[in-house]
């Protein structure tokens, strides 16, 4: 089973958006997984494409932290995400951030190569986020 300091390291990241309403968008850049007292700080930086619009530096920060046989994912402020167990080479997770539902689908299959799926709807969001998360050398980032 995948842990989460199995996650430590620098990443390359692919992005695609795809939003219903045709705002689709792309962002390249790196994920890097720092260790801190208490988890890890991901870090994602790279250039956000937004389709016939040019795009625009980007950054987005979360803290990943063991909690029990899972990892509990929170904003950079301290609020919770959402929390998966890695136990298999799929894994579902959600969070509901009123009026909007946003959930995840974690593909371990492919490891070091890992994917996550989000499907974002409510009353003005409907979109899907498909990131490739790769290790820089094609193997364990920590190598």
């Amino acid at each position: 089973m995948i842990g989460l300091k199995d996650f430590e390291g620098r990443w390359r990241l692919d992005r695609e958006i795809k939003d219903a309403l045709g705002r689709d968008a792309t962002f390249r850049g790196t994920a890097v997984f720092s260790p801190q007292s208490d988890g890890l700080v991901l870090h994602e930086t790279g250039r956000l494409e937004l389709a016939g619009q040019g795009g625009f530096a980007a950054e987005r920060r979360y803290v990943w932290r063991e909690d029990g046989a899972g990892i509990a994912v929170f904003f950079a402020d301290g609020r919770a995400f959402h929390r998966f167990v890695p136990a298999a080479d799929t894994v579902e997770a959600d969070h509901w951030c009123d009026p909007d539902t946003y959930k995840v689908r974690y593909d371990f299959s492919r490891w070091p190569v890992w994917q996550a799926e989000w499907r974002v709807t409510g009353p003005r969001k409907d979109y899907v986020m498909q990131s490739v998360y790769t290790s820089d050398a094609g193997i364990s980032p920590k190598e």
